[in-house]
């Protein structure tokens, strides 16, 4: 073999040797599987999973405090910082050792062999392996920095039963994090991995002392720590059993291994100190709320600006799984009861459909056999529309909804985050505003948040258009990577936005409203004189009661219940979830309130007995500011020029009186039905005076009304408890309560009423015509079909 041919093999073979070399080190070292972590917004920890594999082995780190680094180096590798990843006089060292004692007593593994070794799990340690450590040790060297290595090594070195990494120990161990370590810890935790037979540090507790004050007195000799130091940490004791990890936000945490963040550790945005509070308050509250059998409660705080969540509880603890303790009911879909009225209020004003004070029916209401009722069973006849809000008022929101289309209201609540409502709307029908549909607290409170946030951003664009329909977006608990890169992004602007800031500001200033009679006494919990716009809800069976209140800075969100759907009595909005919404909002800083928009706001008269926009006929007139959709609302039609005797006892017309002797007068009308109700709690409501006698009535005003059965009903009779036929009710308005009124039936007289027009029937399947005539001769015609048999 020629000289040359010699030199290219032997070039060949260091090529060869070369590139073995730099592929020798596995691309990734180590493929552990690592806990769920979940830390505060300032890298406190909240809350841990352990491993697949059973081992508290946090992810890897970037970096070792000091005062363990200064030890573990002391310890196992004090010439760290100068070798190539082998130490020869310490591999020297240990071979005499060795042959001295017959038998391996001593390695002489630097740091870096070390990680290596952590990573080639299992190998058995023989010569072969003890020199592909040294070969793989100083390619370790060559691809990362000496403080990347001392990472790997704190991340994966053994600490103790199921304990991995420096991170894990110094929670499972001291109960903190590893930044914060004394000179007694940072020891302790130095000379655990290189310890088998002290691994437990609740056993052989004089040894590992031992250990421990040995590697602190080296550390006095390098002049590491002065001998004041060392002596201080000699007197820190060696911990007892491991302790266990933080459990606050543990839904989220759950939440997080189900959305991609399992085995990585999250740096949320939870505020560390708020998270503490609302937990404490929410477990304050178990206490009230299980004597009623209510075992579950979950709520949400976060930043209006950012829509950051700041705190979050998915559940409630009752210490041993009661009854479904880990269920998220934060993000579990739960019938929204009253929740959602604000939504449609406010698209109803930004719509000019009604303005704030606009009066809408309660009365009994019959729609295609959905016959919704108040939560007190009552009826006030006809209610101003934000009064109605306040007071969450089932029926005035069903004729809202009618008027507004529950079809639009479908789509409005999807464009602003509701994904819940996967049915079509006709699915949902008008007791969509009811609560006919699910939510979640999480969207639910976004959505509230989102109007917040749409209002304080209108004043931070000049001009035409002010509206970003971005700021209608989900609450987040994490701040994507892409969003950071883009804090100078500026937003694509338009002259609309789902709901217009005068409609919300509207929708908000109701909703400030702090004295509530009736069924929403949830005020009486709430003492402080910051204005919040807050709202209740509860839904049908007394299954979930809700609280949702919101300022210019913040929204809180909080849903109590069972989470197995078991209604209980008294489970409202009011009693369950109110009290709690404000003493969270007790913990929140700001005392501000909303700007107005008067960009976007006209200044008008309205009636100010019916809401509406007044019209000639009304007496007393108010001035407020709406938005400028506002304008095109119809004027007020409850008001009437009426003409009236000299008396002003009996009304008159022209056909029986002489103009000159006539009393011309504007009065308040309400139609017959809502009139009915509204007289009896409005002792000021005054009632149409009867025609005179001699004058005969042109009806221009009706006099009565059905209200049960409505135009076209169609009536299902059941059967009573012995198998007979049941009976209907009907029951009629009339103006006049000391008039007699005779019903007929397919025009067979059938009886007659006095004061309270309430008539027993037992009609037979089929279509039938109701005539009622009361004796002044005014009659009312109406169809309806029974569908039961006799």
């Amino acid at each position: 073999m020629t000289r040359n041919i010699r030199i290219r093999i032997g070039v060949g073979l260091l090529l060869a040797g070369v590139v073995v070399y730099y592929f020798s080190l596995p691309v990734a070292l180590f493929q552990d599987p690592y806990s769920t972590v979940l830390e505060a917004s300032n890298g406190a920890l909240l809350s841990a999973a352990i491993a697949r594999d059973g081992q508290w082995r946090f992810p890897e780190t970037d970096s070792v405090p000091s005062k363990f680094a200064d030890a573990i180096i002391t310890y196992e590798d004090k010439r760290f910082r100068s070798h190539i990843g082998i130490d020869i006089l310490s591999l020297g060292r240990a071979f005499r050792q060795n042959i001295a004692a017959g038998k391996i007593v001593s390695g002489g593994s630097t740091l870096s062999m070390q990680v290596i070794r952590l990573s080639r799990k299992g190998e058995s340690r023989t010569l072969l392996e003890k020199a592909t450590e040294i070969v793989l040790a100083t390619r370790l060297e060559l691809r990362y920095s000496k403080a990347e290595i001392l990472a790997l090594y704190a991340s994966h070195a053994p600490f103790g039963g199921n304990v991995v990494g420096i991170e894990a120990a110094c929670w499972r161990y001291f109960g903190r994090d590893a930044r914060e370590l004394s000179w007694g810890e940072a020891c302790l935790l130095a000379v655990l991995p290189n310890a088998p037979s002290l691994i437990h540090p609740g056993k052989n507790r004089d040894m590992l002392k031992a250990k421990r004050d040995r590697l602190l007195d080296r550390l006095q000799v390098v002049g590491k720590i002065d001998a004041f130091t060392c002596s201080l940490a000699k007197e820190e004791p060696i911990p007892e059993e491991p302790q266990l990890l933080p459990r606050a936000a543990r839904h989220l945490l759950t939440r997080m291994s189900s959305e991609g963040f399992a085995g990585k550790k999250l740096t949320s945005t939870l505020d560390y100190t708020l998270q503490q509070r609302v937990e404490q308050i929410l477990q304050n509250h178990h206490d009230r709320l299980t004597s009623n059998k209510i075992h579950h409660a979950a709520a949400i705080v976060a930043d209006v600006r950012t829509g950051n969540v700041i705190a979050y509880v998915g559940n409630v603890s009752n210490g041993k799984n009661y009854r479904g303790d880990d269920v998220d009911v934060a993000m579990a879909p739960r019938s929204t009861g009253s929740i959602l009225k604000p939504f449609l209020f406010a698209a109803m004003l930004d719509e000019g459909k009604m303005l704030p004070h606009t009066m809408l029916p309660d009365i009994p209401v019959f729609i295609n056999g959905f016959t919704p009722k108040n939560f007190s069973h009552d009826y006030d006849g006809a209610v101003p529309a934000d009064r109605a809000l306040i007071r969450s008022l089932n029926i005035p929101a069903v004729y809202m909804l009618r008027d507004y289309r529950y079809e639009k209201l479908h789509s409005l609540l999807r464009s602003l985050g509701m994904t819940t409502l996967t049915h079509p709307p006709d699915h949902y029908g008008l007791s969509l505003i009811l609560g006919g549909g699910e939510g979640t607290l999480w969207e639910i409170a976004g959505m509230y948040a989102s109007m917040a946030r749409t209002l304080n951003n209108y004043f931070e664009h000049p001009g035409t258009n002010r509206y970003n329909r971005n700021d209608f977006h989900p609450l987040r608990y994490a701040i994507p990577a892409s969003e950071a890169a883009r804090k100078d992004h500026v937003p694509d602007l338009e002259e609309t936005s789902y709901i217009g800031a005068a409609a919300i500001y509207q929708t908000f200033e109701a909703l400030k409203e702090l004295y509530r009679p009736g069924e929403e006494s949830g005020w009486r919990y709430f003492n402080s004189a910051r204005p919040i716009a807050w709202k209740t809800g509860t839904s049908f069976g007394f299954r979930d009661g809700w609280a949702v209140g919101v300022t210019p800075d913040y929204v809180v969100g909080v849903w109590a219940g069972n989470a197995d759907g078991e209604g209980r009595p008294g489970l409202t909005g009011t009693d369950a979830a109110a009290p709690v919404l404000f003493d969270i909002f007790s913990q929140l800083p700001g005392q501000g309130w909303f700007q107005q928009p008067r960009m976007e706001m006209e200044k008008i008269t309205v009636c100010a007995r019916s809401g509406y926009r007044n019209s000639a006929n009304c007496d007393e007139v108010d001035t407020m500011y709406v938005a400028k959709s506002g304008l095109q609302s119809m004027a007020c039609p409850l008001h009437r020029k009426v003409h009236l005797s000299p008396d002003q006892k009996y009304r008159v017309h022209s056909a029986c009186a002489s103009v000159n002797n006539m009393v011309e007068a504007n009065w308040f009308v309400l139609p017959p039905v809502q009139e009915y109700y509204y007289r009896p709690k409005n002792i000021s409501y005054r009632t149409l005076p009867p025609f005179r006698s001699d004058c005969q009535s042109s009806f221009s005003v009706a006099a009565m009304d059905l209200i049960y059965p409505k135009p076209h009903a169609r009536i299902f009779i059941p059967r009573d408890l012995n198998g007979k036929m049941g009976n209907a009710v009907f029951e009629l308005a009339h103006r006049n309560p000391s008039i007699t009124v005779f019903w007929h039936l397919d025009g067979t007289y059938i009886g007659s009423t006095k004061k309270s027009h309430h008539l027993t029937v037992n009609p037979q399947q089929g279509h039938h015509t109701l005539t009622v005539m009361d004796e002044n001769g005014e009659m009312l015609v109406q169809e309806f079909e029974v569908l039961s048999k006799i």
